[in-house]
């Protein structure tokens, strides 16, 4: 049910110095045009959340939707919440509430399936609990939860476990950001991206966050 969004939502802050170490930088400037992307955008990092279920919860409801809609809507969900999510606010919370907000029924089911797994002794989705799994793993757990799609996977080890080597080619602005840097906005397939990519191994995902600034700039 995911889909690639306009998803400056989902962007990790900017850091103050050069990206997170002299290892990202060496790597990312031997491509020549993503070089040209670090000295245009600046330094820009990748750090895990604070709270890995309400990154979750973000990308959820940032699922096809438009940046500002997905800010609105989020404050809304806050709203009802009182406060920021938890487990059992997100499944205390009124779904009459939750729908005013601007959540559909179908992502408040979401939201309550991510929510139930949270809480659910035999499962940990932190930083720590999955430390030592792979990305791939990572996914495949996640995407166990109904409601959690490979896009907001992607996006959970981005930007809730801080993951450094991730890219996410079901998010549209990544594929757009790519044809137009490489290809002056031409048509590539999934494969040339994915080659494209492998220059900014192992760090991909400082190299997609490079794309997103691109595109959106």
């Amino acid at each position: 049910m995911d889909a690639g969004v306009d998803g400056a939502a989902e962007r990790v802050a900017a850091a103050d110095e050069e990206p997170t170490n002299a290892s990202v930088a060496k790597v990312l400037r031997a491509d020549p045009t993503m070089a040209a992307l670090v000295d245009r955008h600046g330094p820009l990092d990748i750090a895990p959340a604070d709270d890995e279920f309400g990154r979750l919860c973000t990308s959820i409801v940032n699922q096809q939707l438009s940046t500002a809609s997905a800010d609105a809507i989020r404050e809304r969900f806050l709203e009802v919440l009182g406060g920021d999510p938890t487990p059992d606010r997100v499944l205390a919370a009124d779904e009459a509430a939750l729908r005013e907000a601007g959540l559909s029924a179908t992502k408040v089911e979401y939201l309550r399936n991510v929510a139930d797994a949270f809480r659910d002794d035999e499962r940990d989705f932190t930083r720590e609990g999955l430390a030592g799994v792979s990305d791939e793993a990572v996914v495949d757990r996640l995407t166990e939860i109904k409601g959690v799609g490979a896009w907001t996977a992607r996006m959970y080890l981005i930007f809730a476990l801080g993951r450094e080597d991730v890219l996410p080619l079901g998010d549209l602005a990544v594929r757009k950001g790519i044809e137009q840097v490489y290809n002056d906005g031409e048509e590539l397939s999934r494969a040339d991206m994915r080659e494209i990519g492998a220059a900014w191994r192992p760090y991909r995902s400082y190299g997609t966050r490079y794309i997103w600034a691109a595109y959106e700039s």
